[in-house]
């Protein structure tokens, strides 16, 4: 029987899998790296969600075949490490597309309408704020999106056909484009074409503070910014002087440079941020759907098949 580790716990499709499938479910109360550590050493898989993965992980998983990610991003994860020690990394980028899209188009709409302040001014009676709280419509509006890979061509999706707007990106790994995204050859023109931006890129070296002052400053005054990706790709800190300044107009966040956020986080203060917890991919439907595929994955694995969504190329052990 093959011993899967789950350090954070997931819905129970996934858990009925893998034991339909032959294996020992151990799902841990502490996701610590020191935990991980002390518990992986006989297991075969890893389920993981946002915990840390650091080296010391894989070299105490001496059994260890396969860690597979509830969700898209392994930013969490060490790749390298994983590799040099014959460990595949599998994630699920199909199970939570279509939510982290919706998200993405709820924010931008919420961004629009300004419906978070409406709705406080409303419980406090303030009747005339009515008359004082401006809304916009998005039809006719420029979407541009940054990262036009499986995520980002649904919101463009979303977007021109339900919404009607126009929509522009950009990508340096997209060698076409799909119909509906007019390609732009820079990250700088979506800035500073769009009405709305949103950013649908991994976190990585090269996509660290992309969104910094100088690409704020390309942005309309009437521009809003979403980011249902990952929080260090934007520079918290001049995105706050751009919103609070009224140099954008606002900014709809799923992410954040540290998570949780400090509850003193400056963003917080403004009446032009709309936020939610890290959760756009998180309904009901697709934390069922990704623990399914993450069990598939490790299953594909620890039966010798190719795996359907591979992250990495591992250094098989003999």
């Amino acid at each position: 029987m093959y011993q899967v580790l789950i350090p954070q716990d997931i819905t129970q499709a996934g858990k009925d899998y893998l034991q339909q499938n032959g294996c020992e479910v151990i799902v841990l109360q502490d996701s610590s790296v020191e935990t991980i550590c002390r518990e992986v050493t006989d297991c075969d898989a890893i389920l993981a969600r946002t915990a840390s993965y650091p080296r010391k992980v894989f070299e105490a998983g001496r059994k260890l075949k396969v860690i597979a990610r509830y969700g898209v991003g392994v930013d969490n994860f060490d790749i390298d490490a994983a590799a040099e020690h014959g460990v595949w990394v599998v994630n699920t980028p199909h199970a939570n597309a279509n939510s982290v899209a919706e998200h993405t188009v709820a924010l931008l709409l919420a961004c629009a309408s300004n419906i978070v302040k409406q709705d406080r001014r409303t419980r406090e009676v303030d009747w005339d704020s009515r008359n004082q709280t401006q809304s916009r419509e998005v039809q006719g509006k420029t979407l541009g999106i940054v990262g036009c890979g499986h995520i980002g061509q649904m919101v463009a999706v979303k977007a021109s056909q339900g919404l009607g707007m126009r929509v522009v990106g950009c990508d340096a790994y997209l060698d076409s484009f799909p119909d509906g995204i007019f390609r732009l050859n820079t990250v700088q023109e979506v800035f500073s074409t769009a009405d709305y931006i949103s950013l649908h890129i991994p976190a990585t070296e090269e996509t660290k503070e992309l969104v910094n002052r100088e690409m704020l400053g390309l942005m309309k005054p009437t521009a809003v910014l979403i980011n249902c990706a990952r929080g260090g790709i934007v520079d918290e800190k001049v995105l706050y002087e751009a919103l609070r300044n009224r140099r954008i107009l606002a900014a709809g966040i799923d992410v954040f440079e540290q998570e949780p956020p400090d509850k003193s986080n400056p963003l917080f203060q403004l009446d032009n941020v709309i936020v939610s917890p890290h959760n756009a991919a998180l309904t009901v439907e697709s934390m069922d759907q990704m623990g399914l595929d993450a069990a598939r994955g490790i299953i594909e694995v620890l039966t010798g098949k190719e795996p359907t969504w591979p992250v990495n190329r591992p250094i098989i052990r003999k």
